[in-house]
């Protein structure tokens, strides 16, 4: 079977998610993960965009051993030699380089001509390769470029040096059939096309990211460009795992495989979404909450019988287990360890003992814990190990002929108890004034929402919102049985990430 090299760039274009902003102990632990998932490159940032995700790559490249790790840059000298700064030190590292080929892109944002787009792509291209042998080139919004005027920049490029040569549907505008039919005119018309391997990065504006990567393969395509959860620019990137199991699915119709370890997407789908604060959608393929429910009558008379007449793939196989979890109040530190290491957590001894205090406190609420509601206290647990600000009581008083009151008392960056209350317009509200009067940063609250993460009354809720602080927003999410607490849990998350972002500045 030919082997497809995965490309994960879920710390690069899918942090350019609105509000998805990283920083870089988040791209790290987000990193360590990919190289569990064992996808073959991580495009790790774009350096030159600011010295944070300089230092972001630089220490993915030192700590992160296993896939190759790429920085992106634009067609500059500056961000080629900054690609280099960061990706160095890397066992095996690659630079990206890119600049937009179609007319309308040329014409109305770079403002050049077709030949000194050419030469800037060629000229970039090689001074990359001056630095290191994997050099990657993208001529931006490849499918709405003139098709002759594509074959000139590949062919260009590869005899500059690029050893990758990747095709961008930028704006997610082409359709199947038409994105083959430009695969094939380029392993035709380009002389030189079998000295790189030929990649796909595909968008999602009409829905087709997906579709178009899987149907490129049968033309000589081998790398395909994805993210997790397909989060990214607009409507977002080809979904990985999607990308992943429908080519071991269907290995019936694909004659191809990767190395991806499909028992790892669970795990990683929801550490993205749990840091960036991008929820999944109950119904998303492979990792939404319902991807392997059965509701109908006849489908779980089905199931009951024989898994696969609804099921055409195994959850375990994709790290996933709808098990009941047998702990209650009175069960042990060992059996919890043993139950989260199960599940792919294996805490450090301090957040493994502030995660059972939590869990014994969740125990005495629930008669029954699912792997979802540990999954959950686990990542609440893990956002509040570092903080500037920490939630210790929330008491809040309303009703239909009473006035919202809440009273909040925090620990401080000192260490020292600080407490006040507020009047607001509902119950979050005046929390998060109370907040605010002790924290005294400013921001405005721009989005709030809220999921049950378990079915039942006595679910835990996880909020997530997002602040604006000047032009930046920072995401903060939280997780209780009460949604009071879980709304000030998120709302300190939040400023903690701004407190820190105002320090690095």
């Amino acid at each position: 079977m030919d082997k497809v090299i995965i490309f994960d760039t879920t710390l690069r274009d899918g942090e350019q998610s609105s509000g998805a902003a990283l920083n870089i102990d988040e791209k790290l632990e987000i990193a360590r993960q990919l190289e569990k998932l064992k996808v073959d490159v991580i495009e790790a940032g774009f350096p030159v965009a600011s010295p944070g995700d300089l230092e972001a790559v630089r220490r993915i490249s030192q700590e992160v051993r296993g896939p190759t790790i790429c920085a992106l840059a634009h067609a500059q000298p500056e961000a080629v030699d900054d690609a280099w700064e960061a990706v160095k030190l890397a066992r095996s590292p690659r630079i990206h380089v890119f600049l937009s080929s179609s007319e309308i892109h040329i014409s109305h944002q770079l403002k050049k001509s077709r030949s000194q787009v050419l030469m800037l792509s060629r000229d970039m291209v090689a001074r990359a390769k001056g630095y290191l042998e994997d050099v990657e080139f993208s001529p931006m919004d490849a499918t709405r470029t003139d098709r002759e005027f594509l074959y000139s920049i590949i062919e260009a490029v590869i005899n500059a040096g690029a050893t990758t040569v990747n095709i961008p549907d930028t704006v997610g505008y082409t359709i199947p059939r038409e994105f083959c039919d430009l695969i094939d005119g380029i392993f035709k018309n380009v002389p030189n096309i079998s000295k790189a391997v030929v990649s796909v990065h595909c968008h999602n504006d009409l829905g087709l990211a997906v579709a178009n990567s899987l149907a490129s393969l049968d033309h000589g395509v081998r790398q395909i460009e994805c993210t997790v959860n397909g989060i990214g620019e607009r409507a977002g990137n080809a979904s990985l795992e999607e990308i992943v199991m429908a080519l071991r699915t269907r290995s019936d119709l694909f004659d191809y495989t990767t190395g991806v370890d499909t028992t790892q997407i669970n795990k990683t789908s929801r550490m993205v979404s749990d840091i960036t604060g991008m929820y999944v959608q109950p119904n998303k393929a492979i990792v939404g909450r319902n991807a392997f429910r059965h509701e109908s009558g006849i489908h779980q008379d089905g199931i009951l019988k024989e898994r696969t007449t609804y099921e055409i793939m195994d959850p375990r196989d994709v790290g996933r287990t709808d098990s009941v979890l047998t702990l209650g109040k009175l069960s042990g530190r060992a059996a919890f360890k043993d139950r989260l290491k199960e599940l792919g957590y294996p805490l450090t001894d301090q957040e493994l003992k502030r995660a059972f205090t939590a869990f014994k406190e969740l125990a005495d609420k629930k008669k029954v814990i699912k792997d979802r509601d540990l999954e959950a206290l686990v990542a609440e647990e893990l956002r509040t190990f570092s903080e500037t600000y920490h939630l210790e009581q929330v008491q809040v008083s309303c009703g239909d002929h009473s006035v919202p009151t809440a009273s909040v008392k925090l620990t401080g960056p000192d260490g020292k108890v600080i407490a006040d209350a507020a009047l607001g317009d509902g119950p979050v509200d005046a929390v998060y004034k109370a907040i605010n009067r002790l924290v005294g940063v400013p921001n405005e609250l721009i989005e709030f929402s809220v999921e049950s993460v378990t079915e039942g009354i006595d679910a835990i809720g996880e909020v997530t919102i997002r602040i604006q602080s000047g032009e930046k927003i920072y995401t903060g999410r939280g997780a209780s049985t009460d949604i009071m607490v879980a709304s000030a849990k998120a709302y300190i998350n939040a400023l903690n990430r701004l407190l820190a972002a105002m320090e690095r500045e």
